[in-house]
């Protein structure tokens, strides 16, 4: 199992690589394709949205094919994506490209989640994420170099897309480790029907899940979409360097995420939720306050760290709360609420920043991050009223 969790963790790197590419493109990208800077919501939604569906039908995918095979050629396609995106001159096409490219990071994102927390400890999980957050901070470093070459920023796409066809051969010829992990939806105990998304939806506390993963990656995707158009055209950072420097973010996770996993071994994932999301709302305030802009840079560090440990945390007791034999069900739920919140955050910060300005920007981390936090701490509770009512 040791050798398929490292193969697992690349699957990851490969699913963050192109999670903050177009972010951090977009300065420039936005210049060769005649858009405005509002115009990197809808992409960003149209990406997102295809991260929801994908979440969805990955019930009935990773029971009809298994993890391994799912995860592999949703790498694959992610990879014709990326290197279709670095060829495209038109707005349009992009937007006809993010499609299947969300499609492809969902699954990886929730069949990889799902087999985590059915088959590996809270340190595994938060690792995972971390391995997430490295390849979404050398996505920006690998744009940032191209940006200040001669290849521009196709040439940042184009060696994300060979990294990823990599990754994708190395998944494939893993399949037969894969296959010795053993089952990867857990049957139903009794006479209990399987699970599906309508009977999951009833569990108690789900909703709260739900939600609280909507603010969280709401506010993760609003930072990681924006962080590098919001350094440059607000904070004065020439577009090479705030490409660069959005990678503070993203860079935070993966520090958070590394020794949150260490502090897993000792500490349950509640508390863990519990502070991550306080942080996250402190956090917000730094980036909210008029200061010099090295505090904005600052701010997204800290941001990182705090946001860290909240969706690794959550989709770790998704079987705990919710019972083994619902576990990918309730996965499937939970990624759509998340990317849900990933695809309408990107875009409201569009319409806002086209009403006022950049400034906006975090004033929405913010206003996602404080209900984050109280729902967060609601789906306990929900799962203990309905356990008390039915004994």
């Amino acid at each position: 199992m040791a050798t398929l969790l490292i193969i697992v963790y690349l699957s990851f790197i490969s699913l963050g690589l192109p999670n903050a590419l177009l972010g951090a493109a977009w300065p420039v990208m936005r210049l060769a394709l005649h858009q405005p800077e509002e115009a990197l919501g809808p992409a960003s939604m149209v990406f997102i949205l295809g991260t929801v569906i994908s979440s969805l039908l990955s019930n009935r995918l990773v029971k009809a094919f298994g993890t391994g095979k799912v995860v592999a050629a949703s790498v694959l396609l992610s990879a014709l994506c990326l290197a279709l995106v670095s060829f495209t001159g038109s707005y349009f096409a992009l937007i006809l490209i993010m499609i299947p490219l969300g499609l492809a990071c969902g699954m990886i994102d929730t069949a990889a989640n799902g087999f985590v927390a059915r088959h590996y400890k809270a340190i595994h999980m938060n690792w995972l994420h971390c391995m997430w957050g490295l390849g979404a901070t050398i996505g920006p470093i690998i744009m940032s170099g191209s940006l200040k070459g001669p290849s521009g920023w196709t040439g940042g796409f184009r060696t994300v897309a060979i990294l990823q066809v990599a990754l994708a051969a190395v998944l494939f010829l893993s399949l037969p480790i894969w296959r010795r992990a053993g089952p990867d939806i857990a049957p139903s105990p009794g006479d209990h029907p399987p699970a599906t998304l309508r009977s999951t939806f009833r569990l108690p506390g789900i909703a709260f899940a739900m939600a609280a993963l909507f603010c969280f990656v709401g506010f993760e995707s609003t930072v990681g979409v924006w962080a590098s158009t919001y350094l440059a055209d607000y904070k004065g950072f020439d577009p090479a360097t705030a490409s660069l420097y959005s990678s503070l973010f993203f860079a935070g996770i993966t520090i958070g995420r590394f020794f949150t996993g260490l502090i897993a071994l000792k500490v349950e994932s509640r508390p863990i939720i519990r502070l991550g999301a306080l942080a996250s709302v402190l956090a917000g305030i730094l980036m909210v306050l008029p200061l010099p802009r090295v505090f904005a840079l600052i701010a997204l560090l800290l941001l990182g760290i705090a946001n860290a440990p909240l969706f690794p945390a959550m989709a770790h007791l998704t079987p705990q709360r919710f019972g083994q034999e619902n576990s990918q069900a309730a996965m499937g739920l939970l990624m759509a609420a998340a990317f849900m919140g990933g695809a309408l955050a990107p875009p409201l910060a569009s319409l806002l920043v086209r009403l006022s300005s950049l400034a906006v920007i975090p004033w929405l981390v913010l206003a996602l991050a404080v209900p984050g936090f109280w729902l967060s701490q609601q789906i306990d509770p929900a799962i203990h009223r309905s356990q008390l009512t039915s004994s």
